[in-house]
């Protein structure tokens, strides 16, 4: 099968974006984690205010799982700034189902990514991998990813809502 697409996501794909983004945080064990619904995708997607932009890659009917799905993977994106380099185009999550890995499908979402970062003049790509995650790591790598984590010392950091709000409040 070499018979795919690679489309920009829309309201009507948010249950196929829940469904992948709950099978990618399966793979990473980490499914109870995942606290979005398709309203919030929704709303934070498409909405007045566009947090996010997703890709899906989407297969032809013939080719669909035995669930009946066509979009077979995605990568959710969004810009932000570094205040070293300027604009960043910050790759949240990617993800191919594994009966599709193989086909050039994660290639080609990469490319559409890549080039959609270069018509928006952003200086670079970041995103998060697994340090356990040794596949994806090397297929980075071999695209000239360089691990940050590594190299520059950084460490990721999140303070949570209930934390966020204490502080908005404090006098």
């Amino acid at each position: 099968m070499a018979t795919f697409t690679v489309r920009p996501a829309s309201g009507r794909d948010c249950a196929d974006i829940l469904r992948l983004i709950k099978e990618l945080a399966r793979y990473e064990e980490m499914e109870n984690r995942v606290n979005l619904t398709e309203k919030d995708l929704l709303e934070d997607g498409f909405g007045e205010r566009s947090f996010y932009h997703c890709l899906l890659a989407e297969v032809p009917a013939e080719y669909a799982t035995c669930e009946g799905h066509t979009i077979v993977g995605y990568a959710m994106y969004f810009y932000a700034y570094d205040a070293w380099i300027g604009k960043i185009l910050y790759l949240e999550d990617f993800y191919v189902m594994e009966k599709f890995r193989g086909l050039g499908i994660g290639s080609e979402i990469l490319k559409k990514i890549s080039q959609t970062a270069v018509q928006d003049h952003c200086r670079s790509m970041h995103f998060v991998v697994a340090d356990w995650n040794h596949r994806s790591i090397n297929f980075y790598k071999k695209l000239g990813a360089t691990d940050l984590s590594k190299k520059e010392g950084w460490s990721l950091f999140e303070i949570q809502k209930k934390h966020l709000v204490k502080m908005a409040n404090e006098e």
